[in-house]
């Protein structure tokens, strides 16, 4: 059985010279590079299962998985913990593969693809966001979100202006200097989705990005994302939290590894997002450490 990939964000991925591996247009142009003139549905899930093994103990995360989503889609995937979306986000990620069935994005099956072919598909299509972040400390937000441009080869003075084009359209620029302890959760959030941006991917895929956030924050980065997917992006979230799911265009909620519910939501990417009443509105964004919800 072949071993979950890496993310292999620590060096350049192998890219042939025929074809550029960066997007000239930077985040904030509507429906730029990939997203503009799709000719297949971004994800193709097709009967897709994972199968761990623990031991002897077999366990099934995923059961014949069928999935599709269109370009410009804006998804919310929900299931209780242990119902396999974490699962299903690696593999859409390419960061995992499939125990059986088989996965195709832009049309692409990714089984015909090496690891060193699924690092350059991860940098040139997909950005990915996290509930922790994931920035890089005692760097600031500026040179974080410089750093996939830096692994793809760009020169400095081009990585720079773009890395300053992605922050200043997320709200960020000026903090863009501060170093993530410096910066309060929502903007270590915001820059982390900056960095996300900043290779222009046609797919977003961010895991809990609000899970640790509180609610004025989470607003914000809700209307990021919702901005995003205006302009073009096929944006996929995952969330245990209905409130965050329904501003979304979608719901796929799974259980036990199953497909349970696919709905489409009418209308809702048109209103604004809701506050949080489980999230205190009043703590305060202390530098140094992201806001938690309350309670935890």
């Amino acid at each position: 059985m072949r071993h979950l990939l890496p993310f292999r964000s620590a060096q350049p991925a192998r890219v042939p010279r025929t074809r550029p591996l960066i997007a000239r247009a930077i985040p904030g142009g509507a429906g730029t590079g990939d997203a503009q003139r799709p000719r297949h549905p971004v994800i193709e899930v097709h009967e897709v299962s994972k199968v761990f093994h623990l031991g002897q103990i077999r366990v099934r995360a995923l059961r014949e998985v069928s999935l599709r989503i269109e370009t410009g889609d804006f998804v919310a995937i929900m299931g209780s913990s242990g119902s396999g979306k974490s699962t299903l986000m690696n593999i859409l990620g390419c960061l995992d593969i499939p125990t059986g069935g088989r996965y195709l994005i832009d049309g692409v099956d990714v089984s015909d693809m090496d690891e060193d072919d699924l690092a350059d598909l991860r940098n040139r299509k997909i950005g990915f966001v996290f509930q922790s972040f994931n920035l890089v400390p005692r760097t600031s937000a500026l040179v974080n979100v410089e750093l996939p441009l830096a692994y793809a080869g760009l020169r400095g003075a081009e990585r720079r202006e773009r890395a300053e084009r992605a922050l200043q359209s997320v709200g960020m620029a000026k903090r863009m200097h501060h170093q993530p302890s410096e910066l309060s959760g929502g903007q270590q959030q915001r820059a982390a989705v900056a960095r996300a941006l900043v290779t222009n991917p046609s797919l977003i895929l961010a895991d809990e990005p609000t899970g640790n956030l509180d609610s004025h924050a989470t607003e914000d980065v809700l209307r990021i994302f919702s901005r995003l997917n205006e302009e073009g992006r096929t944006v996929v979230l995952i969330t245990h939290e209905p409130d965050v799911a329904d501003q979304t265009k979608r719901i796929v909620r799974l259980s036990d590894g199953e497909v349970l519910e696919d709905r489409r939501l009418v209308g809702v990417h048109e209103r604004p997002p809701a506050p949080h009443p489980q999230k205190s509105a009043h703590r305060p964004a202390h530098a140094g450490s992201a806001s938690v919800k309350a309670g935890r």
